[in-house]
């Protein structure tokens, strides 16, 4: 019994305790959502999000800031709006840009061209055709989606094994993708601020 107690007692001593994986949502765009679509006009205003930068004028919630402050690895998405948010954040520091942490697609259903909705309840309806209707017109699926989450929180996984907080500014619907997988790879929710703009969500290692 002696024996086998001393032989784990180096593993034990040597281990690292992960550090906590935050995954924090971009601040508000510089697109007005104040409008009414039709599906084509959707498509377009779709496009427009995805390249452009931050409203300006914006604060960063103090809580994050702590957060990127003291965390050991801070990463954004390559999209504009994600690289904006970790610059507003990170106050000069170096943080790395990954392209697999960028949005799932949003095409919308084909329906009539008279039907106008607002961009959130297009949004909406273009997340439930993609995620249950596999409607995607030929950009990433949603098995695509979910092999890429996978990866990415492997990659964040990595990160954080090596005991220091990990921090990611990116986008709401693929972090709560990450946020699925990092459950299946053994890890827990801690706490959440939802996927308002600048929110974050905190995970864990569950055991």
């Amino acid at each position: 019994m002696g024996s086998v107690l001393t032989a784990e007692l180096p593993a034990a001593i040597g281990r690292v305790q992960p550090g906590a994986i935050i995954l924090a949502r971009h601040g508000e765009p510089a697109l007005s959502r104040k409008v009414r679509l039709n599906a084509g006009e959707y498509r377009k205003f779709w496009a427009d999000y995805e390249v452009l930068g931050l409203l300006p004028g914006q604060t960063p919630p103090k809580s994050l800031m702590r957060f990127v402050e003291s965390c050991g690895t801070l990463v954004a998405s390559t999209r504009l709006r994600s690289i904006e948010s970790a610059q507003a954040l990170a106050k000069g520091r170096v943080f790395t840009r990954e392209a697999m942490l960028i949005e799932a697609p949003l095409p919308p259903p084909n329906w009539p061209e008279w039907l106008r909705m607002s961009p959130k309840m297009w949004g909406f309806w273009a997340r439930v055709w993609w995620w249950f209707f596999n409607h995607h017109e030929g950009q990433e699926t949603r098995h695509e989606a979910e092999k890429r989450a996978d990866e990415a929180a492997a990659m964040l996984i990595a990160h954080a094994e090596k005991g220091e907080d990990v921090v990611v500014l990116a986008h709401g619907f693929f972090n709560f993708m990450i946020g699925r997988a990092l459950k299946r790879q053994g890890w827990r929710l801690a706490w959440s601020e939802g996927y308002k703009y600048w929110s974050m969500r905190r995970f864990e290692r569950a055991d």
